[in-house]
């Protein structure tokens, strides 16, 4: 009979280091994985795609058209002709 028991004992003790040591090679091969996806997340972030920096160099460039089209339309000279003619309608 005690030899029964002991033997049931090391085989439980044997099926727990098994069990143990498959967790552990699991857990090690989800924490490489969570690694190697933090290390992908890391590297999309850092890198604005090709497509989004095109669209904010056109933006750049129109914001840079709109401004000259504004300073050239708003000289000192283009405000005075429409104030003068302004006040020479009103005074007609």
């Amino acid at each position: 009979m005690t030899n029964s028991c002991s033997f049931r004992i090391t085989r439980t003790a044997e099926d727990l280091a098994q069990t143990i040591s498959a967790l552990s090679q699991r857990l090690v091969k989800l924490e490489q994985r969570q690694e190697a996806l933090e290390l992908e997340l890391s590297n999309t972030q850092q890198e604005p795609p090709t497509e989004e920096i095109a669209m904010l160099d056109g933006v750049e460039q129109l914001l840079r058209e709109c401004q000259e089209l504004l300073e050239t339309s708003t000289t000192p000279s283009n405000h005075e002709q429409v104030w003068s003619q302004e006040e020479d309608s009103m005074a007609a």
